[in-house]
């Protein structure tokens, strides 16, 4: 059938086996470089029938359908219909939407949310192993998802959804730990625990040696907990009546000009903590109410840490958690579709999570290992206008599968397999 539209050019059917989304076989590639579907067949609970599915058959689609873009079960459709894509990464097998519902279910009644996390532990080990860094900067942050699902509560911002945990190494944008948690769940909750948990993801050699967080995490615990690890710290704290008054003790000649405002320090400490710390206080132009009133958080910010070096250097090491935790969330939760959940149950979602931040670490050692080195700072957009989103055709000869791209993106291809085989056979 030929048809014409505003635009001088005919529509018409081929037969030829073509996919919109060829970069993403060079990503699936990488992944069997990995030995990532061996991973999580060998980790996660098996189907519970002879004819079930194994479980590569429901996560490695997932992971591959959040790289390629889609934004929830249903989009996992794209790939059951793009049987060029699937010929080239051998998904022969390939559940439909509702049965990887079912799926992300029973992992989350059963043992499948902690071996997600043995397969997470396993990718964390071969990124650093690689990196060979000790010393690591560990940045959590809580950051709400909206959901109006069954099981779903209501935030402290008053929305209702869920309100999850995330910690990343500053170093390499690496995942190190997540907890999917319920919405009413407050922001200060086991902080302790989950970083204690981020610590134990961590590969024999390396260790959390630097904490930086917001004032969620402003607890007499932490900071002894760091003490007693020789673990260098820079959290953000509350203006709460303590903080005010040492603010207030603060000398006028003791503060410096910094910025638009002024820089300056004292010594604090709380009930519980075994050792003072630094205050390192910012402060801006008085800034008045409607009434007339001063309102402290809009004049001062505190930073707490145990950090030797100037109040300047430290604000700036604590600012750059901005690029190291907020930004990556972001990415994590827009890039990777993690702002939105597909099932009615908090465990359900938490697996779901869980593979989305599987994805995200992932991305992160594909840009870092394999694509070249003018890739590493870009976002997971990039790679799919400029990588995931190029058109293949994939054609047969003398027994053999030919993947045929546009010229200008062959050598990229190439460059991109070359690595694949090389981690493979490290």
């Amino acid at each position: 059938m030929v048809t014409q539209g505003v635009l001088p050019f005919k529509l018409e059917v081929t037969r030829d086996a073509v996919t919109p989304h060829a970069g993403l076989a060079v990503f699936g590639e990488f992944l069997h470089a990995l030995g990532m579907p061996g991973w999580l067949d060998e980790t996660l609970p098996e189907p519970g029938s002879a004819r079930g599915y194994a479980p590569s058959a429901f996560a490695v689609p997932l992971v591959l359908m959040l790289h390629g873009g889609g934004r929830s079960l249903e989009d996992l459709r794209q790939l059951r219909q793009d049987e060029a894509l699937r010929e080239l990464l051998h998904l022969e097998e390939l559940p439909s939407a509702d049965a990887t519902g079912d799926w992300l279910r029973r992992m989350g009644a059963g043992p499948g949310l902690a071996a997600l996390g043995a397969v997470q532990r396993r990718v964390l080990a071969w990124g650093l192993k690689r990196a060979g860094r000790r010393d690591l900067t560990l940045d959590i942050d809580a950051t709400q998802i909206v959901a109006e699902k069954q099981e779903a509560l209501r935030t402290y911002k008053g929305e209702v959804g869920y309100l999850p945990i995330v910690g990343h190494l500053a170093e390499n944008g690496l995942l190190v730990g997540e907890e999917f948690r319920a919405g009413n769940v407050s922001p200060n909750a086991r902080n302790v625990e989950f970083i204690q948990h981020c610590a134990a993801q961590l590969p024999a050699g390396t260790r959390i040696a630097h904490l930086r967080a917001d004032n969620a995490a402003y607890q007499a615990e932490i900071f002894n907990a760091c003490e007693e690890k020789g673990r260098s710290f820079a959290i953000g704290a509350p203006l709460d009546s303590a903080v005010l008054a040492a603010i207030a003790a603060i000398a006028e000649e003791d503060w410096q000009p910094y910025q638009n405002g002024a820089i300056a320090e004292t010594v604090h400490s709380m009930d519980r903590t075994r050792h003072a710390f630094r205050l390192v206080v910012v402060r801006r132009p008085a800034q008045q109410g409607l009434f007339g009133e001063e309102d402290p958080a809009e004049r001062y910010r505190a930073i707490a840490s145990n950090r030797i070096e100037s109040a300047e250097e430290t604000i700036a090491w604590y600012n750059a958690r901005g690029e190291h935790s907020e930004n990556r969330i972001k990415e994590l939760k827009n890039g990777f579709a993690m702002e939105r959940m597909p099932c009615g149950t908090l465990e359900a979602n938490a697996v779901f999570f869980r593979i989305g931040a599987l994805a995200y670490n992932l991305f992160q050692l594909f840009k870092r290992w394999v694509l070249p080195q003018g890739w590493r700072r870009h976002q997971v957009q990039t790679l799919r206008w400029r990588l995931y989103q190029a058109a293949g055709k994939v054609v047969r000869h003398a027994g053999a599968v030919i993947l045929k791209v546009a010229l200008e993106m062959f050598a990229l291809f190439e460059e991109i397999r070359t690595r694949c085989r090389e981690l493979a056979c490290a």
